[in-house]
Formats: structure tokens, C-alpha cells, sequence
């Protein structure tokens, strides 16, 4: 193969961001161009090197960059099918984005700093990727970082957008800290930074510190990956725009951390303890978000919390010891996630609000966005995970992973021994999982029927725009809700419904996807698909049997319990309810309070971690304005004073300096003759 072609790849993007910086603001209508022909043409590189390459091989490339006194670090590629796999992704959902962010922020004045973000973006995406050298991983690590922060805070007028992006920056960077001890730490263990030197070691039994190494790059993949307990930037993050939502939480930043795991689980297969704790991260993590997306109102937050279940599922799934498994579900859900988020757009542009509730109040929504509406429906089902779309291959290849790890079977396909993988890991993702599958299907069944199925409501268009006391992240609208949306905004749509209903099919046949990754099968068994499926059914049907139950009640105009109904209105606005059929009330009971604002656990951070840090900043100020500095004003403040009283002397008289001198010289004088 050419280098040159794997070369190209991250660097054109990075390319065209440098370019849009240079020539946006001064040229506008070059803007649009050299955001999407770099990022469109890296995806086309990045499937003719994934088709190339083939299957069952594995390109190497390295030139070293500096001498260290130590591990050399090394530019180059470590190529084979999960890059390839991956990178394939990230330029289709890349330039799919590119290509709606164009009519999405037509209007935006910023839009050329946008869109070379995220052509930056792109590219260091490419080069966690391609990268075959830790610390070059590191760079594109972190470059993803710094571009999330402003991508996140865009429309920084807002305070939602500004403290959102904040929020994301500095709990990434809580992960990142640890994450960046563990690279060091597995580098002196392997001796060298390379990935494949690393396996090798990791392979030979020759690291030090496995499960010391495993448990700090987990913290880095907790932070990165939104899992439990640095989950909670990602819900927040929805104040940025959707396309960035379609971007960063579905192909992207998101799915870096657990690639990072996939491509070194030979590392972790070194630790029973790092396993098993990986296996409560996404069991909690899976839970906990499914939970709070059945209660969100907001549109985005709901496809938020969701995103962080689903990465909950690859966590579990490499937990298990299935590195295949985590990254078909990882490149299926991002076909699928980001549909879902691009069609959000659509139906926000369309009912100019991010609620729900207001959207069940709007007659016809579902005629006035078409596409939107079928997208998002192909979407939902392949994340509920039903046949024959990818999101049950693919969910199933997960929870066949768990069983027979439980069973004591890990499929780790060659990469490490089966008995390495505990058990208990195996039964706690089996279990979470297959509650998981039931409550997503909940959830989306009452996302889809509440926004554009409800009945109408009389009086509704004097009701508030969304439920009182419910986050919400709403974000500037970007265009007339009374025009239809532009084909840029619609045909990327149906390009990312073909892999969301099509991709799952690669795993029925070992020469096809299997071939391309470790070998292994990706067939569900008989008895995860039939309990998987049967679980998803039962929580679509509970869903709606819950949403007919309220839907009737306001019908026959019996108002529902403030529990299951009416939502008093914000404190300070006018007085009026939220009348919403809402199945999610219904569901969970006393849970929803709770689930709606996460369980409490950014109000748990905020007093155990933010107020103390608050507070100890302001008594620092203190010390440094009260003390230090008064001790600075004191010097100064004592020399004017010397000067005042020495100025005093200073008569202009020579008889009186004559007189002082004669004094002196006589006093002197005396005290040597004494």
C-alpha cells in the first residue's frame, strides 16, 4: 500500500480547517467548499486504504520523532481492520455533518470557525485512529478535547452554551490526568510507546503494573466516553449545536475511549479486578442513563443519556473479554446515533423548540418533517434493537459476549485467554443489559409516540414551550421554522439510514465483518436473541400501553395526577400547567423526579467537589488580597514614610547641616574618649 493514501487521511482535514481559518471570513463563499471536499475526500481515502488493506492484515509504519532518554516516540500507523473499520465511520458521519452544518448555520456568522473546528476535529479523530504510537494518540486525544470546548460553547451569548463547555472541558480533563499516568507508566512497563510493542508485552506477561495501568486508563475512557461517575458532561454538551451532537457524541470523541480499550484489551485481559470494574462502570452506566432518559424532556437530552447507555453496552461488551462485539456495536450506533441527532435538528428547525411536551401539542409535525420522521423511526428501532436492523445484531453480539463470559467462555477470539475474564464480569453486564435493552425500548417508544403522536389539547397554544422544573438545553434557532428544510438538511438523513438498516447484515457470514476484525463469530445465540428481543418488545408495549392509558385520560378530560399529567410552570412565568401524555411518568413513578435531574449526582459534585473548591478559591483570594498584599502595600507604605521623615532634615540651610555635623563629630568624640 501507498503511504502516502493513510498520510492523507488526517491530514487534509487539518488542511482544509487551517484554510477555512485562513480565507472564511474574508471569502465567505469559500467557507462551505474547503469545509466539505478535505473532510469528503479523507472518507473516501479511508475506505479505499480499509479495502486495500483487507482483511486478516496489518500495516506497520514508523519513523521516530525525538530521542527521549527513554521510550522513543514514534510517528506512524498501526493499521488493520478496527481502524479501518473506524475510520470509515468517522469520515461518513463526518462529512455528513459537514454537509448539513451548511444549511443548519447558513445564517451563523461564525460558521467559517465552525466548520474548521470541526474539520479539526475530523482530523484528530483520524489520527487516534491511524495512530500508532501512544503519545501521538495522546495529541489527537487531547486536540479532540480542546475542539469539543468550542464546538460545545459556539453560541457562547448563552450561558447554558459557555458553562456546558466548560463543564465538558474540565470533567474530560479529571479523566485525562490519570489517563495520562497510565500511558506513561505502560510505557516504561512495555519500554516503548508503540501499540504493537505494548501487545507484544502485554501478550508476554512482561508488564509490571497491569491492573495499576488498567484502572488509570479507565479514568481517562470514564471521562472521554461519558461513563459513570464522569458521565454527566454529556447531557449538558446538548446546548451546543446538533450537528456538533451528531459529531462528537455518536462517531467521534465518545467512541475514543473505547477504542482505546478494544485496541489495547490485551493489557486489561491482564487484570481480573480492572475487568470486573469495568463491568460495574457500564452496568451503572447502562441503568442509570436509560432510567434518566425515560424522564428527559428535552429532545437532545433524551438522544444524550441515550448515547451514554449505548456506550455502556460497548464498555460491558469489552468487560466480557469481546472486543468484536464492542466495536460492531460501536460503528452500528454510530450510523444510528447520528441519524437520530441530525433528525432532531430537522424536527427542532421544524417546531422551533427542543421539548417533547410542546411537541405533542403541534398537530401535523409529523407530515410538516417527512424524512425526519421516517429517519428518526428507522433510527429508533435499530436503537431498540429489533430485526433486521443493525442495532439488534449488534446489541445481541453484546449480550451473547456476556453470556458466555458468565458461563465462564469468554469469546476473546485469540487475544487472551478465555479463563482471564471473570465470571462475575460476564453476569453483571448479562444482567444490566438485558434490563438496559427493556428500558431503551421504553424510552424510545415514548419519545417517538409523545412527539408526534399525541392527540391535540385544547388551549394548547397558550401553554409554555416546555415542562417547568425539566433541564433544558435550547439552543438559538438558525433558521425560519416557516420554510421547509434545504435537501443539505434532508438526503444526509436517508445516506446514514442505509448502514443503520443494512451494516448488521456484515455479521451473519465469517468471510464479511468477522473477517475484517479478530475472526470471530458475530452471530447472536438463540437464547440472548429471543430474551433481548422479547425485552425490547415488552418495553415498547409498556411504553405505549402507558402513553393510550394518559393519552385517554386527557382525552375524556380527566386530568391525570400532578405525578402522571400537569407540571406546574417555571417559578416567575405566568401561571399555567404542562398537559402531557406522558408515558415516562407512568413508568418509573417516583423515580421520574430523580431521573429527570440525574439522580442528583451533579448536586452531589457541586456539594462534595465544586463548593469546597469554590470556597478554597475565595479564601485564597483573601489571603492574597488581605494578607499578601498588605503586606506589599506595608513595604511601600513604610518607605514613603522613612522618605517623609527624612525629607524633614533636608532644610537648605548650610549653617544648620554645618551645626549637625559639629554635633555629630563632638558626640563622637565622646564616645570613644568613654
Amino acid at each position: 500500500m501507498n503511504l502516502a493514501l493513510p498520510t492523507l487521511v488526517p491530514v487534509l482535514p487539518a488542511l482544509g480547517a487551517a484554510a477555512t481559518l485562513a480565507v472564511g471570513k474574508r471569502a465567505p463563499g469559500l467557507a462551505r467548499p474547503l469545509a466539505i471536499v478535505p473532510v469528503a475526500v479523507s472518507a473516501v481515502l479511508a475506505l479505499v486504504v480499509a479495502l486495500q488493506l483487507g482483511t486478516g492484515q496489518v500495516l506497520e509504519s514508523f519513523t521516530r520523532l525525538t530521542p527521549t532518554g527513554g521510550p522513543d516516540i514514534t510517528l506512524g500507523f498501526y493499521l488493520d481492520g478496527y481502524s479501518s473499520l473506524i475510520s470509515v465511520l468517522v469520515g461518513l458521519v463526518a462529512t455528513c455533518v459537514q454537509v448539513y452544518s451548511t444549511a443548519y448555520l447558513e445564517e451563523d456568522p461564525r460558521y467559517p470557525s465552525y466548520a474548521a473546528l470541526v474539520s479539526l476535529f475530523t482530523a484528530a479523530m483520524f489520527l487516534v485512529v491511524y495512530s500508532g504510537d501512544l503519545i501521538v494518540l495522546l495529541v489527537g486525544w487531547e486536540v479532540m478535547g480542546i475542539c469539543s470546548y468550542f464546538l460545545i460553547g459556539h453560541h457562547w451569548e448563552s450561558a447554558d452554551a459557555r458553562s456546558a463547555s466548560l463543564k465538558a472541558f474540565l470533567v474530560t480533563k479529571l479523566g485525562d490526568v490519570p489517563f495520562l499516568f497510565g500511558i506513561f507508566l505502560l510505557g516504561a512497563d512495555a519500554g516503548s510507546f508503540r501499540v504493537p510493542d505494548v501487545l507484544s508485552a502485554a501478550t508476554d506477561g512482561r508488564l509490571g503494573h497491569p491492573t495499576l495501568i488498567a484502572l488509570l486508563l479507565l479514568a481517562g475512557v470514564a471521562g472521554k466516553s461519558a461513563q459513570f461517575p464522569l458521565h454527566t458532561w454529556l447531557p449538558d454538551a446538548m446546548a451546543g449545536p446538533t450537528p456538533v451532537s451528531a459529531l462528537i457524541h455518536a462517531a467521534t470523541m465518545v467512541a475514543a475511549g473505547i477504542y482505546l480499550v478494544a485496541r489495547l484489551l490485551p493489557v486489561f485481559l491482564l487484570s481480573g479486578a480492572a475487568l470486573v470494574a469495568l463491568a460495574v462502570m457500564a452496568a451503572v452506566t447502562m441503568i442509570g442513563s436509560a432510567l434518566c432518559a425515560l424522564a428527559q424532556d428535552d429532545l437532545k437530552r433524551v438522544l444524550a443519556y441515550s448515547t451514554v447507555g449505548q456506550l455502556g453496552y460497548m464498555a460491558g461488551a469489552l468487560a466480557a473479554g469481546d472486543r468484536e462485539a464492542s466495536v460492531f456495536h460501536l460503528v452500528s450506533h454510530g450510523a444510528f446515533k447520528a441519524l437520530l441527532f441530525l433528525a432532531a435538528g430537522v424536527v427542532i428547525h421544524a417546531a422551533h423548540t427542543n421539548s417533547i411536551s410542546a411537541m405533542s401539542r403541534m398537530p401535523g409535525l409529523r407530515k410538516r418533517v417527512p424524512d425526519a420522521y421516517w429517519t428518526m423511526g428507522i433510527a429508533l428501532v435499530a436503537l431498540i434493537g429489533l430485526p433486521p436492523f443493525s442495532g439488534f445484531f449488534s446489541k445481541e453480539a453484546v449480550l451473547t459476549a456476556a453470556e458466555h463470559a458468565a458461563n465462564g467462555e469468554a469469546l476473546t477470539n485469540g487475544v487472551g485467554p478465555a479463563s482471564a475474564v471473570p465470571q462475575a464480569a460476564g453476569w453483571i453486564v448479562l444482567i444490566s443489559a438485558a434490563l438496559t435493552a427493556l428500558l431503551t425500548a421504553a424510552y424510545a417508544a415514548r419519545l417517538f409516540l409523545v412527539a408526534f403522536h399525541s392527540p391535540a389539547v385544547a388551549g394548547a397554544a397558550a401553554l409554555p414551550d416546555h415542562e417547568a422544573g425539566a433541564p433544558y438545553s435550547p439552543e438559538p434557532d438558525e433558521a425560519d421554522p416557516a420554510t421547509a428544510e434545504p435537501p443539505a438538511m434532508r438526503w444526509p438523513l436517508w445516506v446514514l439510514a442505509i448502514p443503520t438498516m443494512a451494516f448488521g447484515v456484515t455479521s451473519l457470514r465469517s468471510d464479511w465483518l468477522p473477517a475484517l476484525l479478530d475472526g470471530g463469530s458475530l452471530r447472536p445465540s438463540a437464547v440472548t436473541a429471543v430474551t433481548g428481543t422479547g425485552l425490547a418488545v415488552v418495553g415498547a408495549l409498556l411504553a405505549y400501553g402507558a402513553w393510550r392509558s394518559a393519552t385517554a385520560r386527557l382525552g375524556a378530560g380527566r386530568p391525570a395526577p400532578a405525578a402522571e399529567g400537569r407540571v406546574p410552570e417555571q417559578a416567575g412565568a405566568p401561571a399555567a400547567e404542562v398537559v402531557v401524555a406522558d408515558p415516562g411518568r407512568t413508568l418509573l413513578g417516583p423515580l421520574f423526579g430523580p431521573a429527570r435531574h440525574g439522580f442528583g449526582v451533579d448536586r452531589l459534585y457541586s456539594a462534595v467537589f465544586v463548593r469546597p473548591v469554590t470556597a478554597a478559591a475565595r479564601l485564597v483570594r483573601f489571603l492574597d488580597r488581605e494578607v499578601v498584599e498588605t503586606y506589599v502595600r506595608g513595604a511601600g507604605t513604610g518607605a514613603q514614610l522613612l522618605g517623609r521623615v527624612v525629607r524633614l532634615a533636608q532644610t537648605g540651610n548650610a549653617q544648620t547641616y554645618l551645626s549637625a555635623l559639629l554635633a555629630g563629630a563632638v558626640l563622637l568624640a565622646v564616645l570613644v574618649a568613654v
